[in-house]
């Protein structure tokens, strides 16, 4: 199975369009921007986009669904482009999987369809690519063609900056470029906010030349955080942590659904955890039985409650995810929930 790169998607979109497309990888930002492309490629006229531009994300989608949107034919033009985003494949039982990879393959039957399945870093397991890629990877490849988007690397990052500061209007030494992705990080998202910040700046104040001084004085740090680190925080009790890395979390527009999803999931492993340690097992048997690294045991243990109080947890954010899922502002539902457990 060919991963196609995401320079190579973009070439392809333009000028041959496959039926069908699976992006996944660590750089969100660059999915994003490769879905407006396949949109303006397959779709250009904006009068039409309520024919030719389907579009579903965790709440609308449904395997029937989307199968229904394959059927129309496009309006006044030769293809339709269907975008599938927010959902997470990585929790996806079974026999979703198999109703998804039954409605693409009737794609043929409707090969005036584009259709792009987009999954968010880290809620979808690729495997060991290239050569062991993950068995869902492999049935999804059947019917879609993977693009991977990798993070990229901070040279490529710095380059980036610099034409964005073209764009709008203003210029940067490659030194400045590169200091503003070490000051602001690697997240494209924060980048092309604080790059335009920065921008708007020099510009009121009469120059077009970005300084060292300025990403200084007017970029914000990055505060930039590893997989582990919201979850250790609520695992260990350590309130104020969480609820700063779910502010974190907030500016990025990180969807409430995906964290409560991760909250939910450190509440049952402490509670799985808790239940096997009081019935005498040892650490490496409770790695064994549960799946779970042993050093993620061991750090669990340090800092886990009772049995009980690991069932109200779980009990908690089970009434909290049931809020989230009904509420327009699941953020202070998360907030409210850290607070508590």
């Amino acid at each position: 199975m060919e991963i196609m790169k995401e320079a190579d998607f973009r070439k392809e979109i333009k000028t041959n369009p496959d039926k069908a497309y699976l992006f996944f990888g660590e750089e969100d930002y660059m999915k994003s921007f490769a879905l407006n492309t396949a949109t303006e490629a397959i779709s250009p006229d904006p009068s039409l986009a309520f024919f030719n531009e389907i579009k579903f994300d965790s709440f609308t989608y449904s395997p029937d669904a989307l199968l229904d949107a394959m059927m129309p034919l496009p309006m006044m033009a030769e293809r339709k482009i269907i975008i599938v985003s927010g959902i997470d494949l990585g929790a996806m039982k079974p026999t979703d999987a198999d109703a998804l990879c039954a409605v693409l393959a009737q794609l043929d039957e409707y090969d005036y369809n584009t259709v792009i399945i987009s999954v968010a870093a880290d809620r979808f397991d690729p495997g060991m690519l290239p050569k062991k890629p993950s068995s869902l990877l492999k049935k999804l490849g059947e019917y879609l063609k993977p693009v991977i988007f990798e993070k990229n690397t901070p040279h490529r990052l710095a380059v980036w900056v610099g034409k964005h500061f073209e764009h709008n209007g203003v210029s940067a030494s490659p030194e400045v470029c590169a200091f503003v992705v070490e000051r602001c990080g690697r997240d494209m998202f924060a980048l092309a906010s604080e790059t335009d910040k920065l921008s708007y700046y020099v510009l009121s104040m009469g120059r077009n030349e970005v300084s060292t001084s300025d990403v200084e004085n007017i970029a914000v740090p990055a505060t930039e955080y590893d997989a582990f680190a919201f979850t250790n925080a609520i695992g260990a009790g350590r309130k104020e942590e969480a609820l700063s890395i779910l502010a974190d979390l907030k500016q990025r527009r990180t969807d409430p659904i995906v964290i409560m999803g991760e909250i939910t999931k450190t509440a049952c492993d402490m509670l799985a955890i808790s239940s096997l340690s009081a019935d005498g097992l040892t650490v490496g048997e409770i790695s064994r039985v549960l799946g779970i690294h042993e050093y993620r045991v061991t750090l669990t243990l340090r800092g886990c409650p009772r049995v009980e109080a690991c069932r109200t947890m779980v009990r908690r954010c089970r009434d909290a995810d049931l809020e989230v899922k009904s509420t327009r502002d699941g953020y202070a539902v998360l907030e409210k929930l850290i607070c508590v457990i």
